[in-house]
């Protein structure tokens, strides 16, 4: 039966490449099995995937089993332990006896994990991890929301709510979605007043898996993550874009829409995308997203390439204008989105494998492994885990700025592109280390100054985020300039608030819908500032006797939450 199998590549995928359980079953039209049962397998799996992974491993079953795999160990054990019906396989199939034959050890082990955590059956268990997975994924549910973007590379958002959502109708504020029944025929659908082409949907609204999304005229993306490209506003006429942290794609493929929107009329898009992505699995994924989109014709896609190895001075890249700069952060601002939200943990094994699957990384998994292909052990401890499961406030600020380094050293880099003018920086984090101190740090830099960067000020920014609300934090602004800056120097408190009301902020569990996210805009005043682009201190940041910061920590990407 290809149920198991097909439930451990669903795993597998939904725990490395961002999308959630259902969205990687139902974006998939070829499995053998049922996608009910299928789903249904793979969330208990996925659910129980903690207290699972500790009885594989001191079973020591992945060691003497050499044909489980870990997130195959998982479904099969799932249903030996905890199903009712147990392994829907006959007692004579190889997947069968390779679980049957370590029966009492197995079983042993279960009750040790149990009565570890202090339960007295595994009822209660049960019980106990469904509603720590509404916690987790459902505390706010009532204020959380499904994001759909119109991919104008491929339709219209008139086509969309003609076709896809004709039975839909049209509320005029995102509130009366969380008002209306979701039982009813008629469902509700809202149309964004600050992303153009951006829907909103209630959550359970199965319209937004429709085959409108298996074909990519639809994109299921956080409103806050459609803020980067649409604050960058690529330009017609303003040149080459480089997004540095790319897959798995949606701010890329935005950025494509956006700049194939605005070259209607004109006979072809002369300007370009450089979508970069230093995991070479992860590369992979963002050229199927891409292609998926309809987004290659703009997107040039530069796989395994690591952003900061990148020449600013190439000739390949002197057209480029604009940068879009979303790097690894803490990812302290994702809010699951589905109801099989669960802290996912696939037990370890030493077996290199070569395969597609996608890189987790709940904002960005970078680490050594990824250009030469991920080890079980890997695929093993990729986890989605609470920041504020990660220990003492020591330990935890210590994470931040290790990442702070790396997220400065990708925007001073930035900086330093010979005709760049416009950047967004943005994290999904809602920590001030990794968001207002950065943003201070970067305008304190000697590449910054030295070329004139200053922040993009409000009444510069687009309309629809002009008119957005939720601005960065003046309190972490003046303390990051207290921080870094010259004491003596009192003469720039007003800039701070300028640097403070050009940053936007978005909060999880708010009205707005979105998960928790920061972003800021930079722009170079004036052509005839110092175009030098190789300074020392840009020299420094991207050598390679420096280990990345990446490498140390392995941070979260929007992208996570993301079903694209």
């Amino acid at each position: 039966m290809a149920l198991y199998h097909e439930a451990a590549e669903v795993i597998n995928t939904a725990a490395q490449s961002g999308e959630s359980i259902k969205a990687t079953v139902f974006s998939k039209k070829s499995w053998k099995s049922d996608a009910k049962t299928l789903v249904a397998l793979s969330i208990e799996a996925g659910r129980w995937s903690e207290i699972l992974s500790e009885v594989i491993e001191k079973s020591e079953l992945l060691k003497v089993e050499k044909q489980l795999t870990p997130a195959l160990g998982l479904v099969l054990l799932h249903d030996f332990l905890l199903s009712k019906k147990g392994i829907v396989l006959s007692e004579s199939h190889g997947l069968h006896a390779a679980i049957r034959r370590h029966r009492a050890r197995l079983q042993a082990e279960l009750t040790k994990e149990r009565l570890r955590r202090g339960f007295q059956s595994v009822d209660v268990l049960r019980d106990h991890l469904k509603g720590q997975t509404k916690d987790i994924a459902g505390a706010q549910s009532e204020r959380r929301v499904r994001w759909v973007r119109v991919n104008v590379l491929k339709t219209s958002l008139l086509d969309q709510l003609q076709s896809t959502f004709s039975k839909h109708r049209k509320v005029p504020s995102l509130s009366d979605l969380w008002k209306c029944d979701s039982l009813s025929a008629s469902k509700p659908i809202y149309v964004d007043d600050n992303i153009p082409n951006l829907l909103a949907l209630q959550l359970d609204d199965a319209a937004a898996f429709s085959q409108a999304y298996r074909d990519g005229d639809i994109i299921l993306q956080d409103k806050a993550s459609c803020f980067p490209a649409y604050l960058l506003d690529p330009n017609l006429d303003s040149g080459d874009v480089i997004d540095a942290c790319a897959a798995p794609g949606n701010k890329t493929t935005h950025l494509a829409a956006i700049m194939a929107e605005r070259s209607v009329g004109h006979a072809s898009i002369s300007n370009h995308v450089f979508a970069c992505e230093k995991d070479v699995v992860r590369s992979h994924t963002l050229k199927q997203m891409c292609q998926k989109a309809g987004a290659l014709s703009v997107v040039r896609v530069l796989g395994k390439q690591d952003f900061t190895k990148l020449r600013p001075n190439d000739r390949k890249f002197s057209k480029v204008t604009g940068l879009l700069l979303d790097p690894s952060c803490s990812g302290s601002g994702i809010v699951g989105r589905e109801k099989d939200v669960f802290l996912l943990k696939l037990p370890r094994s030493g077996t290199i494998v070569n395969n597609n699957l996608t890189s987790r990384g709940t904002k960005r998994k970078r680490n050594g492994q990824g250009q030469t292909g991920h080890s079980q052990q890997d695929i093993g401890t990729i986890e989605e885990v609470p920041l504020d499961a990660y220990g003492d406030g020591v330990a935890l600020q210590k994470r931040l700025d290790n990442l702070a380094e790396f997220q400065l050293r990708i925007l001073k880099h930035a900086m330093s592109f010979a005709a760049a003018n416009r950047i967004t920086y943005s994290t999904c984090s809602v920590h001030a280390t990794e968001n207002e101190d950065v943003v201070i740090r970067a305008l304190r830099s000697d590449v910054a100054k030295r070329r004139g960067w200053r922040v993009l000020l409000r009444q510069d920014q687009v309309e629809g985020l002009r008119k957005w609300s939720r601005r960065g934090e003046l309190q972490a602004c003046e303390a990051a300039e207290e921080r870094y800056g010259n004491r003596s120097d009192h003469s720039r408190l007003q800039e701070r608030s300028e640097i403070a009301d050009a940053c936007l902020r978005c909060t999880k569990g708010s009205g707005e819908g979105t998960m928790g996210f920061f972003l800021c805009g930079f722009v170079r005043d004036g052509q005839n500032v110092d175009a030098t682009t190789s300074s020392t201190e840009e020299e420094s940041s991207s050598s390679t006797d420096q280990p990345a910061v990446e490498d140390e920590w392995d941070g979260f990407s929007d992208e996570t939450d993301q079903e694209t």
